[in-house]
């Protein structure tokens, strides 16, 4: 299967990436970037490839988290940590539009390829740094990841419920936000390219990232004092918008906080007469109200199962859903209709061979969707280090036979 012949074109056809880096944020980023057509090249060291090939549930051969975070990347080994990986480095520069790293502050420019190292070979370069707390401050020396981030920038703080130790999600949050914020730096940073003809540096923090999502936290407490606390399934005065246990055992959301919303959800509890009362007339009022509206509306929720109540309320035009489990996620009829759910091919395993997976794996496909251009899944992560080395030396350096096997020979490659 050549996957170019079947995947539609991405609006970044034609822009090469160069990876550096490990685990999830800076290669979410260029994960992204890849979505959308890049050539994203990935360079790992020979000895120690991206932790992340290990992370994850693994069948057959084939470890998933490392298959959609190391999609449509090609992958090569370089060390960089010797004069003559560097050298190779320096020249894949040259053909480059974007590197892309997460290492600590200061480890490029300790290996002698600092920005001004990159500009003065190609002045079009975009360098994205993603780092725990950014390029510059008392804390960029430290190591971050994705937990202290949250917690450091109140994110944490946050989630959960009042009084109990604040929860993380399962997931790495932190870590995607900065690799969606570098993402849209390395974009902002390619238009202004244009304008320009040069490039610059886009530096992103998990935990100023994880800073940037919290709405109005931080004028709320500037100008009022006003420390925001965790609500638990939901948000303080906003009401009504939280779960709803319905007679199944299941969980349904409602959320009906906006008035006219409020008042369809009325009508369709048989109570019209909610949406006038006093203490439920507007946002505020049912707000300060909060507990006593939820105890009616879970008291109502109860008598239906939750397929039946979503069905009723959706009817009237009141937003509301399941919670589901991933399992559900997939039989959705809506992500189905939205063929959201693509296949990730291993392009370093084939038929015959050992821990080849004749039923490919299926992830969640490129969002968000563009008209013309929509970009996809050209294959999954390549679950062999240095699949693409010899490759991409030779394709786009114009090495020989003879050349990569003396690199092959150094160790300088793999």
């Amino acid at each position: 299967m050549d996957p170019d012949e079947h995947t539609p074109p991405g609006p970044l056809d034609g822009y090469r990436v160069l990876e550096l880096g490990t685990l999830i944020a800076g290669p979410y980023c260029g994960r992204l970037l890849g979505d959308m057509g890049a050539d994203v090249i990935k360079i790992e060291a020979p000895d120690r490839p991206d932790p992340l090939r290990e992370w994850g549930q693994a069948a057959g051969g084939h470890q998933y988290f490392w298959a959609v975070h190391a999609r449509n990347k090609r992958c090569v080994g370089i060390d960089l940590r010797t004069d003559a990986g560097r050298a190779i480095f320096l020249e894949l520069v040259r053909t480059a539009d974007v590197v892309v790293e997460s290492f600590r502050p200061g480890t490029l420019e300790r290996w002698g390829l600092g920005y001004d190292v990159l500009a003065a070979i190609s002045p079009r370069l975009v360098l994205a740094r993603v780092s725990g707390y950014g390029q510059t401050g008392p804390y960029s020396a430290r190591p971050g990841y994705a937990s202290v981030a949250e917690g450091i920038s109140g994110l944490r703080h946050l989630n959960g419920f009042p009084g109990q130790a604040p929860p993380r999600i399962a997931l790495s949050l932190g870590d995607s936000l900065a690799g969606l914020f570098a993402c849209q730096g390395v974009l902002a940073a390619l238009l202004a390219r244009e304008r320009t003809g040069r490039g610059q540096i886009v530096d992103a923090a998990l935990t100023e990232a994880a800073l940037a999502v919290q709405e109005s936290t931080v004028p709320d407490y500037h100008k009022t004092g006003h420390v925001r606390q965790p609500s638990g399934t939901r948000l303080d005065g906003i009401a009504p918008s939280n779960l709803y246990r319905a007679a199944d055992g299941l969980w349904v959301i409602i959320a009906a906080n906006q008035d006219t919303v409020f008042g369809r959800l009325a009508t369709a509890m048989g109570t019209p007469e909610l949406a006038s009362d006093p203490k439920y007339v507007n946002h505020t009022a049912r707000g300060e109200h909060q507990d006593e509206l939820d105890e009616i509306i879970a008291a109502w929720a109860g008598k239906y199962t939750a397929a039946d109540l979503i069905e009723l309320l959706t009817g009237f035009g009141v937003v509301a859903g399941p919670v589901n489990t991933v399992a559900e996620v997939m039989t959705d009829p809506q992500f189905t209709a939205r063929e959201l759910f693509v296949e990730h091919r291993d392009p370093s395993v084939g038929p015959g061979e050992a821990g080849f997976d004749p039923e490919p794996a299926r992830g969640v496909g490129v969002v968000p969707r563009l008209s013309d251009t929509p970009g996809g899944v050209r294959w999954g992560g390549p679950s062999r280090p240095g699949t693409h080395t010899d490759e991409v030396l030779g394709e786009l350096l114009g090495y020989d036979g003879e050349r990569l096997a003396a690199l092959h020979a150094a160790g300088t490659i793999a």
